[in-house]
């Protein structure tokens, strides 16, 4: 077995007694350590502070006669207030730092039944951030038992892998903070699911700016408020969630937006203003579209996050605001840096925490549970509870995971196609009329042209005859057939279509032109009429 060490405060009450036989009447925590005979110590690190030396000197003694083989190691540590956090904790640290600790060839057990509460706590946040690589050791009194009061102990290993039943109730209240994250959706992109996660753990344990970057519709804004909500339910904020978009801020205005003013600061300033900013303390701060803002107001916001200070336009004193800033952006903020558009300096403050949120277009396996998102929000919204029946829904689901299906506007572009189908279907039952008019008009949506062209192909074609021709040849032809459709005569479409190579030619036959290059396609002039 490897050495086991004790480190431990000196109790200036509990482990004081009369300086005689009498004071193995009482019990005494660093002293009972010693006494168990079934807990080998070698040595045992005695904390004291400066004014409790002769103490220290009779534990050290008493601790000698009952255990023989332990060596006492006294360490003179002293505050000048035992009750203040900060100076408990920071030379405490100082300690944990400068011991020759050697986890490898020792154990460590630290004792926290004696010191002030403060120093009892502070051992258990050490010995939690393994600056103290041990375990927890308390210990109680007992009824005495053959002369001596050795009490009871009990050893903590804040390892809580070792624990099912906590590590268990840590998995869950985990599982818990990334489900809300993702307001309760069940998704099933493994990429996204562990990227909430790291999120989820970053948002409970940082309070460092957090930088979420992804296409515009993919739920950055959406994201940011339910990380304050997390926090705010964990009583880690107490302000204001607080969004700007800042591509809406332009010129001196987004100074005192950002900011506030005094009154006076400039022409039109009749009253103060306090400024998002103030606005966010002891809150969160949410600046979508980052890369949006000047550089002027770029130099200010990263004073403001490193110093927690800034100065509101027109004042000569600085104010405080203890905000947490979440920053978006839909734009590479590196390539912006390159570019001389963004600092480098602010952008190395926000890059500690980083996260790229996918686009729908990838996350197809997601567009289910949220069509059910959508349909409940549009409910609470509207008061109006709207379905699918299952062969709409299985229609709409093979058109939203299809290849066409761009969702260039990610979660946006689902949100509005749902309100539409939603408010399209009064009886509260979407069908597939409705749903073939909302494809339509997505399609539209995400290929403009392209469909009117595909339509126009469709029905002078058909699908077989279209599917051999080359794209170019497709744009070409579907132009030729609108403009036909729009002119009296093959001359006048001819005109139109040959306007500036028939300015080239000492003779020109118009029609006779078009006519030819229509039958490459099978197609004629009174074709192309009866189709429209």
């Amino acid at each position: 077995m490897k050495p086991l060490v004790v480190i431990g405060f000196l109790g200036s009450t509990l482990d004081a007694g009369k300086f005689g036989p009498t004071r193995w009447n009482k019990w005494r925590p660093s002293v009972s350590i010693a006494m168990h005979e079934d807990l080998r110590i070698d040595r045992f690190v005695l904390i004291h502070g400066k004014q409790h030396h002769r103490l220290a000197d009779q534990v050290a003694a008493d601790i000698a006669s009952v255990s023989p083989e332990t060596k006492v190691d006294q360490r003179l540590l002293g505050f000048d207030d035992p009750w203040e956090f900060e100076e408990v904790y920071g030379k405490l640290l100082d300690f944990a730092r400068e011991y020759p600790f050697d986890p490898d060839k020792e154990d460590y057990l630290i004792h926290i039944t004696t010191g002030t509460h403060v120093v009892q706590i502070c051992l258990f946040l050490l010995t939690e951030a393994r600056f103290l690589p041990g375990r927890l050791l308390q210990t109680q009194p007992a009824k005495m038992s053959a002369g001596n009061f050795p009490g009871r102990l009990s050893m903590i290993d804040l390892d809580l892998s070792r624990y099912d039943s906590l590590a268990s109730r840590f998995a869950v209240q985990m599982a818990e903070g990334s489900s809300f994250l993702k307001s309760g959706i069940e998704t099933k992109n493994k990429a996204f699911n562990a990227l909430i996660d790291e999120i989820e753990q970053v948002a409970g344990r940082s309070k460092a700016p957090i930088l979420l970057t992804g296409p515009t519709g993919a739920g950055k804004s959406q994201l940011a408020r339910r990380i304050f909500e997390l926090k705010k339910l964990k009583h880690q904020v107490s302000g204001n969630f607080v969004e700007v978009n800042c591509a809406t801020l332009r010129g001196d205005s987004a100074m005192s937006a950002l900011f506030g003013h005094t009154k006076g600061a400039f022409t039109g300033a009749a009253t103060e203003r306090a400024g998002l900013l103030r606005t966010a303390d002891k809150g969160m701060l949410f600046l979508d579209e980052i890369g949006e803002l000047g550089a002027d107001e770029q130099a200010m916001i990263l004073r403001a996050i490193e110093e927690k200070r800034f100065l509101p336009v027109g004042a000569d004193k600085e104010v405080d605001s203890d905000f947490q800033l979440i920053a978006g952006t839909n734009k590479d903020l590196s390539l912006a840096v390159t570019k001389g558009t963004f600092r480098d300096d602010l952008l190395a403050r926000l890059n500690l925490w980083t996260f790229a949120l996918p686009g729908l277009a990838d996350r197809k396996e997601d567009i289910e549970p949220n069509l059910d998102y959508e349909l409940d929000r549009f409910a609470e919204r509207e008061g109006n509870r709207v379905t699918f029946n299952k062969e709409a829904r299985d229609r709409y689901l093979k058109f939203a995971n299809s290849p066409s299906a761009l969702w260039t506007g990610n979660f946006r572009d689902l949100a509005a196609s749902v309100t539409r189908m939603a408010t399209l279907s009064p009886e509260g039952r979407i069908g597939r009329e409705t749903v073939d008019l909302e494809t339509k008009k997505l399609d539209r949506l995400w290929h403009g042209n392209k469909v009117e062209t595909d339509n126009i192909l469709q029905n002078m074609l058909g699908d077989e005859q279209l599917n051999e021709l080359d794209p170019f040849d497709q744009v070409q032809l579907a132009e030729v057939i609108k403009v036909s459709r729009n002119s009296k005569s093959m001359s006048e479409a001819g005109r139109t279509l040959f306007a500036s190579s028939r300015q080239r030619r000492k003779s020109a036959n118009d029609a006779d032109r078009l006519k030819k290059y229509l039958a490459r396609f099978g197609l004629s002039w009174a074709d192309i009429h009866a189709e429209a």
